[in-house]
């Protein structure tokens, strides 16, 4: 992991076409404006983790399918 100082108003790039602003800093935060090409998919880590998580919840487990196959199914 590369750490560097910036001051509010400062830049990093990275690569020719990402840049990095520190737009404010607070007493507990640091605001970062980020400009990136559009075809470039730009989210808080959070937010990927929790869309992850809800994508794996949502996939029923195979007990839990053949469970209501078997409650479904006509009886014979």
């Amino acid at each position: 992991m590369l750490v560097m100082a910036r001051r509010e108003g400062e830049t990093i790039l990275i690569g020719n076409d990402i840049e990095i602003v520190i737009a404010h800093i607070g007493r507990s935060r640091v605001k970062v404006g980020i400009r990136a090409p559009r075809e470039t998919p730009v989210v808080a880590k959070e937010v990927k983790l929790v869309r992850e998580e809800n994508l794996a919840a949502a996939q029923p487990s195979g007990e839990v399918l053949r469970s209501l196959v078997k409650k479904f199914s006509p009886r014979r």
